[in-house]
């Protein structure tokens, strides 16, 4: 399922505001990708169209152990991560969560919701702010931080106070085999109805509100997009060549020093 429409443009408006006000030459920057979790996870990437795939769309990242990547300066797209993986099952999905195809390397695929998106738009001139988000929109499956690096108070976004997996309600949860809650959609998600996904006659602020289950995602995860016309809009923009990208930050386990 793809994201609501409205979000999309929301978001896609930013990045072109981000490229267009930007004149200088692409810089590369570098993603920190770490994994506090006390589990593996598989964080997959996929561009925004005309951006190149990096790291090859997914790769696997054992607990405690990092991963950098370099990325093009101005390069858009996502980042989430992939849970109970098994891609010598030949099942598919291959993964829990987050699932590309039952593939590795995602190459470009968007993962299957619901799953925790981290949203970035570049800035190809290093001079200017580049633009980036957390998004619950498809829903939670694991919480995730980002910030610049060195980490700066106003470019950071923190993980979430409360699991979302521990408060979700028996209709927006997924179970793997075991019986066990391993992520939880969004009311879009669950129910595809207008009023939840911010679409048609509720596509703009003044109609589409935020419901009992998206404030359920918000008094979990306050500094994340709960859904698409989230009030006043969780997104950060700052100017940095690095990022830091955490997944289960803080209580989950233990934080690395900064890069």
């Amino acid at each position: 399922m793809k994201l609501p429409e409205s979000f999309v443009a929301i978001f896609l408006f930013l990045i072109w505001h981000s490229v267009s006000s930007g004149n200088g030459a692409a810089q590369a920057c570098t993603f920190i990708v770490r994994n506090s979790c006390p589990f593996p996870i598989w964080p997959g990437t996929a561009p925004n169209k005309g951006h190149p795939v990096i790291a090859n769309g997914g790769f696997y990242l054992p607990p405690a152990h990092v991963w950098q990547i370099q990325v093009p300066g101005g390069w858009n797209g996502r980042i989430w991560a992939r849970t109970g993986c098994n891609f010598a099952s030949n099942r598919k999905p291959a993964c829990e969560t987050g699932d590309c195809d039952g593939r590795l390397q995602c190459n470009g695929s968007i993962g299957l919701p619901p799953a925790t998106l981290v949203q970035i738009a570049l800035q190809a001139d290093q001079t200017k702010p580049s633009y980036y988000d957390i998004s619950l929109v498809d829903g939670y499956n694991l919480p995730v931080s980002v910030s610049t690096v060195p980490d700066a108070h106003k470019c950071h976004i923190g993980g979430c106070p409360k699991d979302v997996k521990d408060i979700c309600p028996g209709e927006l949860m997924v179970l793997n085999d075991n019986g066990e809650v391993v992520a939880c959609k969004s009311a879009c998600l669950a129910f595809n109805l207008d009023s939840f996904c911010c679409r048609n006659q509720y596509g703009s602020p003044e109609k589409c509100k935020p419901s009992v289950y998206s404030q359920l995602f918000k008094d979990a995860c306050p500094s994340y997009y709960s859904y698409a016309f989230d009030t006043p809009p969780p997104l950060v923009s700052c100017v940095s060549n690095k990022y830091a990208i955490t997944f289960c930050p803080s209580k989950w386990g233990r934080e690395y020093e900064t890069m």
